[in-house]
């Protein structure tokens, strides 16, 4: 499919999307459920008093901030586990025991621990994602062809040039996977560390909103962060894994 078409087929979708909203609106004639242009007011209103990108910008510093530690920290225990089978067996129950611990009870513990704090809200969203990074990323390393790891040991590749030339280009497209599904998670449980303990933040705007009943303004800022979020992966993830998956052409 070419790529008018595709956009072409994208505006229908969205154009098909409003109208319904539209129409459900119009339905429930009911301030709960506000139509598309009350939720563009809100959106143009929380703009022009600035309100809109102090907040998003708060919030995209603590998904940055938490994005970057949990790829980094999940990406060597995923690897290491993968490459190192004793220690799988050891840590495997460890992960198990992360990966199904509520997010809720992580960011209020970090909160009672560390204070209503910066580095205990970021600290609160890395803890969630690290253990769905070493998950995937273990995945990979136990995928990794043997014979190219075998050709390394006869030519001599020494450990650095190994892990650079043969280990980490294999690993690309699960640390791609493992990215970009840790983007989606990571803003949603951002917003909720906001929403529980911040003063500034998407989170923290969601719920003044929603003492006030403003739904309108809910829509608002929610479709505001989407945006900004499809913004990064078109402009930054796609192009990235673009780039580093050529070797494989």
């Amino acid at each position: 499919m070419r790529a008018w078409q595709r956009l072409a087929w994208t505006a229908l979708s969205l154009l098909a999307f409003l109208a319904l909203w539209q129409f459900l609106s119009f339905l429930v004639a009911s301030r709960t459920v506000p139509s598309p242009l009350l939720v563009l007011d809100a959106l143009i209103a929380a703009a022009e008093g600035g309100r809109l990108f102090y907040h998003i910008s708060a919030t995209l510093g603590r998904v940055g901030a938490a994005f970057f530690i949990a790829l980094l920290l999940g990406s060597a225990v995923g690897i290491l586990l993968g490459r190192a089978p004793k220690l799988d067996r050891l840590f495997n129950s460890w992960l198990v025991l992360f990966l199904n611990l509520p997010a809720l009870v992580v960011i209020i513990l970090c909160y009672v621990w560390f204070g209503l704090t910066e580095a205990a809200a970021v600290t609160a969203v890395a803890i969630n994602k690290i253990p769905n990074v070493a998950v995937i990323m273990r995945e990979g390393a136990l995928a990794l062809d043997r014979d190219l790891a075998e050709m390394a040991r006869v030519y001599r590749f020494g450990a650095w040039k190994t892990l650079r030339h043969v280990v980490l280009p294999q690993l690309v497209p699960f640390f791609a996977a493992a990215a970009r599904s840790g983007l989606a998670l990571v803003w949603k449980i951002v917003l909720v560390v906001e929403l529980l303990g911040r003063s500034s933040g998407v989170g923290f705007e969601l719920y003044m909103a929603f003492q006030l009943f403003d739904v309108a303004t809910i829509l608002a800022y929610a479709f505001a962060f989407i945006l900004v979020i499809q913004l990064i992966e078109l402009a930054l993830l796609q192009p990235w894994e673009r780039a580093v998956n050529r070797w494989r052409r």
